[in-house]
This record gives structure tokens, sequence and C-alpha cells, in this order.
């Protein structure tokens, strides 16, 4: 019998999402830093896709994991039964946020807190139409699906939710189409997956102000920009304007896989009656990620780890001058290099791979490169990283 690699046994038995993923195994990680089985160490630009923000292997959330683990396991479907992680961690998250936004329903990941955010609004307003954006990503499950900002990846999944508009993200266009039968504008606070692109002056409280007029739910995706990643706990705290629903999800977990939809305790009450279980998950708001994230954000705060994001954001941008780069857009850690094509933002991810530097690229805009590390590395391995970056152009 020959036996297989551990590569050949990932081609072979795990669906694969595209076809040629990087293939690299990851035996270990720690801080900003993962480790190849070939001995190999890599700086990590990705954090897990803006999840790892207080870095990999923190023992507060290694240590949370294990003191849960030995107490229990799961027990009974979510929102049955009083789970001690559960409510403490959204109790924390409570007092984090706007006074309206009192009520968590943990979920399993960002996508499925999409599709209970949606489900709320309609249940809340009794209307059905959805504003959304161009360029938008909130996750890949069918509805979450339908909100996706481009064509190519919902075309082959249809037909998808009715009443969906997509309008550009700061436009005028996506304010006026808002009217009475509205349930929802849903976008993300900063977007991400388009490559970085921030608000424009007071366009959100243009945009809070018709959802208002209208009676229309305003969500804000924070999936990606929230814990601290752009210089401040949640990104819309930078703007002056709150959410009807906050979605959060990635780095929530501290690491275990984790979403979350929060509103008011009005509004989430509507999901407990006519009918009763308006939403319901088995393993949503698990205890063991539930310690995890709640050992994670209690690190974030008190390690002052937010603070210093705008100056690693700074040092990021000194150093990432070079004739090959055509711009650099950020907010706080999650930034966007851009170079003059997809086809050399693909040859310069595998050069920097090759000379140990982890990053990526972004769904609706390829030909810029993906920053955004844990936000604990430090100035040296921010200079390595640009080092590297610099040398593969």
């Amino acid at each position: 019998m020959i036996n297989k690699t551990n590569r050949q046994l990932f081609l072979e038995h795990v669906a694969q999402t595209s076809p040629t993923p990087m293939g690299i195994e990851i035996v270990g990680a720690e801080g900003s830093y993962l480790f190849g089985s070939d001995g190999k160490q890599y700086i990590d630009l990705i954090g897990g896709i803006s999840v790892c923000n207080i870095g990999h292997k923190n023992p507060a959330v290694v240590n949370a994991i294990k003191e849960q683990a030995e107490a229990y396991l799961h027990v009974m479907v979510y929102g049955e039964v009083v789970q001690s992680p559960q409510v403490k961690y959204a109790e924390l998250l409570a007092s984090q946020l706007p006074a309206h936004l009192d009520c968590v329903y943990f979920t399993n990941s960002g996508s499925e807190a999409t599709e209970g955010a949606l489900k709320l609004a309609r249940r809340v307003t009794g209307k059905s139409d959805i504003i959304c954006c161009n360029k938008a990503y909130h996750g890949n499950t069918l509805g979450a699906l339908s909100i996706m900002g481009d064509e190519y990846w919902r075309n082959a999944f249809r037909p998808l939710l009715p009443g969906v508009g997509h309008y550009d993200f700061n436009s005028r266009e996506l304010i006026d189409a808002v009217n009475e039968n509205t349930a929802c504008v849903i976008i993300e606070t900063i977007q991400g997956e388009a490559g970085v692109i921030v608000p424009d002056n007071n366009w959100l409280k243009a945009l809070r102000s018709k959802c208002d007029d209208t009676c229309t739910l305003l969500i804000f995706d924070e999936i990606q920009c929230g814990f601290g990643r752009t210089g401040k706990m949640w990104g819309f705290q930078h703007y002056n304007v709150e959410p009807d629903i906050l979605l959060l999800g990635k780095a929530l977990g501290g690491g275990m896989p984790l979403g979350a939809f929060i509103s008011s305790h009005q509004l989430m009450a509507t999901l407990t009656v006519n009918p009763v279980l308006g939403h319901i998950t088995t393993f949503g708001g698990h205890p063991v990620c539930c310690a995890a994230g709640m050992a994670a954000m209690n690190v974030l705060m008190q390690d002052a780890i937010i603070e210093h994001v705008p100056e690693k954001e700074a040092l990021f941008h000194s150093l990432l001058k070079h004739p090959a780069i055509v711009s650099v857009r950020s907010k706080g850690l999650l930034m966007a290099v851009e170079l003059d094509s997809a086809t050399s933002v693909s040859q310069t991810l595998k050069s920097c791979l090759d000379k140990g530097l982890f990053s990526d690229w972004f769904l609706f805009a390829p030909e810029y490169i993906r920053v955004a590390p844990p936000l604990t590395i430090s100035e040296e391995d921010i200079r390595k990283a640009c080092a590297i970056i610099l040398s593969c152009l």
C-alpha cells in the first residue's frame, strides 16, 4: 500500500474551492507567523481574513478554550438553556455597543449572521425589498449570495432572492432607491473585498436619514472591519452613524467559528412568536467558541492593541513605496496595495510566498494585494514584510 502525503489526501478528499489552491501544509502558528511542515516560516499578512486580530495562539484564548472544554461542550440548541459563556459574551458585547444594540443572536459564521439579519428585517418591517451594494461581500449562502455585489459569483446559482437592488457604494443612486417598500439596506461599513473602499463624508449620515424617513432598517456588516481592524473597536464609530442591526463574525470568535447579528431586544423579540422559533440554530453560540471570543475581546481591550493600529498603518504606508505600486488604500490595518494588473498581483504573491510572506488578493479587486495582519504585528515584522513585498515587485 502506498502512503500518500497530506497534500495528496487534501486534493483527493477535501472539497476544493479553486482549481489552484495554495496547498501549503501548516503545522503551527504563533503571533504573526505561520509554520509549514517543511520547517519554513511565513509572516502572516492575511490574519485568517481578519480573524486573528490578537495574533495566533494567544495564551488567554487557548486557556479559555481548555477551561470551557473541561466544563462542557454542546448542551442544547442555542437559546434554550442558560450557558454562561454565551451570556457573559453577549453582555460584554452589549457594553461596548450603542444602547439599542443590546440583544445578541450568536450564529456559526458571518454568512449565517447575514441570513438571520435579512429574516429579522423582513419580519420586523413586513416588507421584502433589499438594497445592497455592488462589489459587496456578505457571505456565500443563498440569501447572502443574493446580495453579493458581483454577477460573476451570483449567476451560476440563480434563481436567487427577488426584490434585491444593487447600487454603487457611496452613490446617490443607492440612497434614492430606498423607499417605503424597502425592508432593509445592508452595507459593509468599509467595503472589504472591493479593495478597502471607505464611505464618503456624510454619505452614511444621508443614508441613515433616508432609512429613518422610510421606516427601513439599516444593517452594517462589520464582519471583516470590526474588533479594532480600522483603528476603532467598530468601523461605524469613525462616522458617527449607528445601525439598526449589526453583523459580526471573523474576529468575534478569537479564532473559533462564531458569528452574530445584534439588534434591540424589541426587534429581536419578533423572532420568538408567529412563528415560535422564528430563527434557530443548533451550534450557534457554541460555549467553547463564546469562551474563546470573549477572551480575545478582553485581550483586545486590556492590552491597548487598538490604539497602536494607526501608527502601524502609517508605517506600512511609509514603507510601501515603489514604482510598481500604483496606490495604497487603507482604513487601519485593512489595507489594499494596488499593482498594474491581477497578473502582477498573482506573480508577486507567489514570489512573496517563496520568500516567507503569506498574503492574498481581493474578490472584487484582484489587482490589489491584501494586507490585513494580526493587529499585534510588531514594527520589526512590518518592516520585514514590506521589504519582502518590495523585493518581489
